[in-house]
């Protein structure tokens, strides 16, 4: 059974860059037709869809959050990794990681990752 573990600071400072890993276990994020996904969700708010990155290599973001997100990987550790530039208290949220794929049309999260805390603040 695939695992997902998140890693990275708890606290980063205003117009920083926050950075998170992903580490993929049972399972290789190569594998066809799985996809790499990074979620959030904001203190009191619902969860919010940051992009992802399939098992080709593609890159895929939210529109609201493109121009300052990245998601990258390393097949050889079995990780990939989330990038959010010139961040604001915004940016304050759980971050997670989570595995997706397609059945007749429809996308699915089937695995998730436990969640990290991630702070904006000075």
């Amino acid at each position: 059974q695939v695992q997902l573990q998140e890693s990275g600071p708890g606290l980063v400072k205003p117009s920083q860059t926050l950075s998170l890993t992903c580490t993929v276990s049972g399972g290789s994020i190569t594998t066809n037709y799985y996809y790499w996904n990074w979620i959030r969700q904001p203190p009191g708010k619902g969860l919010e869809w940051i992009g992802y990155m399939s098992y080709s290599g593609s890159t895929y973001y939210s529109p609201s959050l493109k121009s300052r997100t990245s998601i990258s990987r390393d097949t050889s550790n079995n990780q990939f990794s989330l990038q959010v530039s010139s961040v604001t208290p915004e940016d304050t949220a759980v971050y997670y990681c989570a595995r997706g794929s397609y059945y007749r049309d429809t996308f699915y999260f089937g695995s998730w990752g436990q969640g990290t805390q991630v702070t904006v603040s000075s």
